[in-house]
């Protein structure tokens, strides 16, 4: 008689709630002796910090080919980054180039040494011209201030007229990836979207620069310009909300502005401001309590809504989100932590939350939204979760919920097509 083969397991979504906020009485948890298995704070020095990035490099260094695959997206569309079109090709051999010849130029510095001071500096004058001649091809305008350029119904846009949408970019991102990027998010939120270019360097410059930004709370030129922009538009009142979309780099932006805003501008300002990352680097996102009495809702926090969306098999998210959502208290808002890989924002994230039909609106169900959700118990057990639709939603079962899937917990997904979510 044959075997029967072991039933297939359905794959799920890991849903890791906020957790509830450390009482000032008993402080942070994050510096405790029973703490010391988990990353260090981003408040701790920063050389520590770099030293740590390298450990978490090689402990995930398993997952770096996931941040292209699948190479093929099951829906392509000419806005996805690997889809075969000229301007695509042409920024793949241009980071290629570049991936070469700042890695080889990395292993070249030790020789240095051995050259005199004058050759040094005309070496490093030369490799700085190159890098900056073939990352202007990559970048294209000087412009950094970018908007979308899909063409929306009157009604869409006066429906929506009182919110704002900021879109930050992540590491190797061209003009064209960037163009490509606030098109799809346009058209699947049905939004104009304003984009504040970081501009690329190459994927290992960039790289360092995400290490610079996140170990030493450096604000780069990028991070300048966002907040500006950002800072504006959250004073403005023609607006009530700003929604604040961010991809791998641009979460440890969006974390450090995040930190200037709660530093400088009213909570009742605050309070407009939405953020929602795909892939996040960052090692921390703050949300203080408005108030230390505060109900568990998402109106007691100073930002209302904050959820952060990654694949469990791609580096990046891993190097961040990931591993920093194990900090008490300093990595606030909802983490989905969805099975499978891939970093792009277009071909891999989008495409797998927001599917766009012929029309290029997305389609109301798909994969990703009707997977089922999973509760890890640590995050439920003794009251440390703070949020109360998580909560509703639990059917007393530790670490499961009552027949939930993602689009139950996704404010995000409340926003396709024009849609607003309710408050």
């Amino acid at each position: 008689m044959a075997l029967m083969n072991p039933p297939l397991k359905t794959p799920k979504t890991t849903l890791l709630p906020p957790q509830a906020p450390v009482s000032p009485s008993h402080g942070s948890s994050s510096n405790s002796p029973s703490s010391r298995s988990k990353p260090i704070p981003y408040t701790g020095s920063p050389l520590a910090l770099c030293a740590s990035d390298i450990r978490l490099f090689f402990q995930n260094a398993w997952s770096i080919p996931g941040i292209m695959r699948p190479i093929h997206s099951a829906s392509p569309t000419p806005l996805d980054e690997l889809y075969p079109s000229g301007p695509n090709i042409l920024a793949l051999v241009l980071h290629a180039f570049l991936l070469v010849f700042e890695a080889g130029f990395l292993v070249s510095l030790p020789l240095l040494a051995f050259v005199p001071v004058w050759a040094g500096a005309i070496y490093l004058v030369v490799v700085g011209a190159v890098v900056w001649d073939v990352s202007g091809a990559l970048n294209g305008t000087v412009d950094t201030k970018l908007s979308s350029k899909v063409r929306l119904e009157e009604r869409e846009v006066r429906g929506t007229a009182g919110e704002c949408w900021v879109y930050l970019n992540g590491v190797s991102i061209g003009h064209h990836w960037m163009q490509s990027n606030l098109d799809r998010l346009s058209y699947t939120f049905r939004r104009p979207i304003i984009g504040v270019h970081n501009r690329t360097y190459g994927i290992i410059f960039d790289l360092i620069q995400c290490i610079i930004e996140r170990n030493f709370c450096y604000a780069t030129a990028d991070i300048r310009r966002s907040y500006a922009v950002i800072r504006e538009k959250l004073l403005d009142p023609k607006y009530t909300k700003l929604i604040l979309i961010a991809h791998s780099q641009g979460g440890i932006e969006g974390s450090l502005i995040l930190d200037w805003l709660l530093g400088e501008l009213p909570q009742d300002i605050i309070h407009k401001l939405e953020i929602y990352t795909f892939g996040s680097a960052a090692n921390h996102f703050n949300n203080p309590l408005r108030e230390s009495k505060s109900e568990n809702s998402a109106h007691a926090y100073a930002v209302r809504h904050i959820e952060h969306y990654t694949h469990a098999g791609e580096f990046v998210a891993r190097w961040g989100a990931i591993t920093f959502s194990r900090m008490e208290n300093r990595y606030m808002g909802r983490i989905f932590i969805q099975p499978g890989s891939g970093h792009l924002l277009n071909q891999h994230y989008l495409t797998d939350m927001f599917p766009l039909d012929k029309n290029m609106r997305v389609v109301e169900e798909n994969k990703f939204m009707n997977m089922p959700v999973e509760i890890p118990s640590h995050r439920i057990a003794n009251g440390n979760t703070k949020d109360t639709e998580v909560e509703s939603l639990l059917d007393g079962v530790e670490g499961n919920t009552a027949g939930s899937t993602v689009k139950d917990f996704s404010r995000l997904w409340g926003y396709r097509n024009g849609r607003t979510p309710a408050d």
